[in-house]
């Protein structure tokens, strides 16, 4: 594990708490429940990333980084973000939600999911030669 200190904590839960906060006023100032979407599918986007990822190759072959499960986990990932940044947009366009709404959502689905990444990054588990 890195060596995350908990002003680390704090800050990622903060960041995730205005994220979070963002989103659920983009619902409830305007009476729309809508963009509450865009929460699921930021806090859904990693996954698809963490179940893929130790489908690797095995550690002899040297000839490509990458393996297809691998690829597909981060499609899946980037098809759920898009998803989660398309999602107001297209119901502002069509008068769903106010406008209003729709960049609170993307901002706040923004901060969850950076918030998500930055987590994952900071406490990712140091591989060992050895392992």
């Amino acid at each position: 594990m890195a060596h995350a200190g908990i002003k680390t904590v704090i800050l990622l839960s903060f960041v995730l708490a205005v994220g979070f906060l963002l989103v659920i006023l983009s619902c409830a100032l305007w009476g729309n429940w809508l963009p509450l979407l865009v929460a699921l599918t930021f806090v859904v986007a990693p996954l698809p990333n963490a179940l893929f990822s130790r489908c690797g190759g095995d550690d002899f072959s040297t000839e490509y980084d990458g393996s297809g499960p691998v690829d597909l986990g981060r499609f899946i990932t980037s098809f759920i973000v898009v998803t989660g940044f398309a999602l107001p947009l297209v119901l502002a366009h069509s008068e769903v939600i106010a406008p209003g709404a729709c960049a609170m959502s993307i901002a706040g689905g923004a901060l969850v999911y950076g918030t998500i990444m930055a987590y994952s990054a900071t406490f990712k588990e140091a591989s060992s030669e050895f392992d």
